[in-house]
């Protein structure tokens, strides 16, 4: 098969011929029909971002797919459903802390890192090798437009954390980073889910006209200005009432005082969640009151992608129609022009853009 390889940080991806995929117990292989590259590819790749991936490796976080092959223990899946290959693979020798691993992409500690060895590559590939319980099958109606179904992959990671902070339907939620990609998904997967009001604070303007008129009098943008005490007040204002929850998305180029700041609108025996990178690149590390917390009943609690069943919630939502992929600005490239879509990605990382490999020949 075909795959785009990267064989060492700061080098461009080489597209070139390697050994097909095989299913051990347990696994299965599908055909890749279409792979979203995320915005931030080019500082994985580059080693800005000092993933712990090891190369020569096949990149790709997920895909859709068609089923090629599967093991003795699927008693469901047959060649050729249309799925969704989910990258985030948990170890099954742990049910309470499994180790994860980002299929292509990343790890966590040296549990995540065996893992990887082994389930090494990622969907910028003709074929993958998935575990059987990380697929996942999708309506028929997905079978249009495979490439615009991919970007259930980026909805399901704030999904995830929606579903940590146990959103609820009318609560007033509010979205730190809802500028970037996945705020701006988180924005449209919090509407889907019944949010009352979202209030969605950043930096850009145009963005924010955009995610108002897209979503109507349910979003209330506020632009930030930079000083942490006129922004809390903003944000809290515009909520008209009690904020129930915040979901911090900010990049790792954001600096913690943005982060604090939206943290601390929340109400009183409010949640917050922290699933954005402040901290990574360095700089201060966020600092929430002690006294404030434990005064306020705040529950403060990270989450790092999202639970088996998010991949289910999302496919649901999307296939009633809730939250619709109609809008999202979609650009295909075949797989022997990978380099030229993890640099268009890099350029068209707003809201709604979504790049898309797609290995058949587009």
């Amino acid at each position: 098969m075909r795959a785009a390889v990267l064989t060492r940080f700061g080098t461009p991806l080489t597209v070139r011929e390697t050994p097909d995929p095989e299913a051990l117990g347990g696994e299965v292989v599908v055909q890749v029909l279409a792979a979203c590259v995320p915005p931030y590819a080019v500082d994985v790749f580059s080693g800005r971002r000092n993933y712990p991936l090891r190369p020569p490796v096949i990149p790709g976080v997920g895909g859709i797919g068609r089923v090629v092959g599967v093991g003795p223990d699927a008693t469901r899946l047959r060649a050729g459903d249309l799925v969704w290959c989910d990258c985030t693979v948990r170890s099954r020798d742990d049910a309470l802390t499994p180790d994860i691993t980002l299929q292509g992409w990343s790890s966590r500690g040296d549990g995540g890192a065996r893992l990887a060895r082994h389930l090494h590559d990622g969907s910028f590939a003709e074929f993958m090798r998935v575990p059987t319980e990380n697929v996942y099958p999708l309506p028929a109606e997905a079978a249009k437009d495979p490439a615009r179904w991919s970007a259930l992959g980026v909805y399901v990671i704030p999904y995830g954390g929606l579903l940590a902070g146990e959103l609820h339907a009318g609560e007033t939620l509010l979205v730190s980073g809802a500028t970037g990609n996945l705020g701006s998904a988180a924005v449209a997967a919090a509407l889907a889910m019944g949010a009352g009001r979202v209030v969605a604070p950043g930096r850009n303007r145009a963005v924010l006209g955009l995610l108002a008129d897209r979503f109507g009098p349910r979003v209330r943008p506020v632009e930030l200005t930079g000083d942490e005490t006129t922004d809390r007040t903003a944000m809290s204002a515009a909520a008209g009432g009690p904020i129930d929850m915040v979901l911090d998305l900010l990049p790792p180029a954001a600096p913690s005082s943005v982060a604090r700041a939206a943290a601390m609108t929340v109400r009183e025996y409010g949640r917050v969640v922290l699933m954005g990178g402040v901290g990574m690149l360095g700089g201060a590390d966020l600092a929430l009151p002690y006294p404030w917390i434990m005064r306020n009943s705040v529950t403060v609690r990270g989450q790092w992608m999202y639970p088996r069943s998010g991949n289910v919630g999302m496919i649901r939502l999307i296939a009633a129609g809730v939250l619709d992929l109609g809008p999202e600005r979609v650009r295909s490239f075949p797989l022997d022009a990978a380099n030229e879509a993890v640099e268009y990605a890099a350029a068209h990382g707003g809201p709604f853009d979504r790049t898309v490999l797609t290995p058949p020949a587009a």
